[in-house]
């Protein structure tokens, strides 16, 4: 089937997501440095995440949560108000951070917006991907914009059959090979990998290497090129 319609994922694809993460995470293990090591901050962290996302979901505000928890048990309720107040105090700046764009994502979402239907696909709260894409200035170029609590096979039959389209006449554009790629894929659709140089633990997925419906590119720039040479 023809292309009719490109998704784009917008957290490290559209624009900078991890590195804030992971700026917040080192002040973090810096809050608790007397208390435990980075490393094994890290694990009870990352494992705090991971079972939290079935309550809090993805984004800051349950990172943010993720990391109160992670404080509270790695110094056995030791935690001051104070260092409390701090990681409060870094999750609200993470959601008032300015925007930055990816190198090639305005001229590549305006170039597709002309010939394709483009949605801009992404999971996490809410009022911070309203926020953050209102400050992007690329919301007039999207069709249709879809905040979504996870990306499963599911969750992306219901988005395409709402926008009137089959899965195989979708591309989907991310970072993530779990969350952006595998999943249209496995529907019948088109995923293409741009990866970003950080990417969290919980996204981590391999490659599916070989297959006809998966296309790897290291930017923006080619994606273009890369859909009108499928015609």
């Amino acid at each position: 089937m023809a292309l009719a319609l490109v998704g784009f994922d917008a957290d490290d694809t559209l624009w900078q997501n991890e590195t804030f993460f992971r700026l917040t995470q080192d002040h973090f293990a810096g809050l608790l440095a007397d208390f435990t090591d980075r490393d094994h901050l890290d694990e009870r962290l990352l494992a705090a995440e991971r079972r939290n996302l079935g309550h809090y979901g993805f984004g800051i505000k349950g990172f943010t949560l993720s990391m109160i928890e992670t404080a509270i048990e790695v110094t056995e309720g030791r935690v001051s108000a104070t260092v409390i107040a701090e990681i409060l105090a870094a999750g609200r700046d993470m959601l008032s951070h300015p925007v930055e764009l990816l190198p090639f994502a305005q001229e590549a979402v305006e170039i597709l917006s002309k010939t394709h239907r483009v949605v801009l696909i992404t999971k996490g709260d809410l009022l911070d991907q309203e926020r953050k894409l209102a400050q992007s200035g690329l919301g007039d170029l999207f069709h249709g914009v879809e905040i979504v609590s996870d990306k499963t096979p599911p969750v992306y039959h219901a988005l395409f059959q709402r926008h009137g389209v089959a899965a195989e006449e979708t591309m989907m554009v991310g970072n993530s090979l779990k969350s952006d790629v595998l999943p249209v894929i496995h529907l019948g659709g088109r995923g293409v990998y741009v990866p970003h140089g950080l990417i969290w633990e919980l996204e981590r997925a391999e490659e599916p290497m070989g297959h006809p419906r998966y296309h790897a590119l290291p930017n923006l720039q080619g994606l273009p090129d890369l859909v009108a040479g499928l015609g």
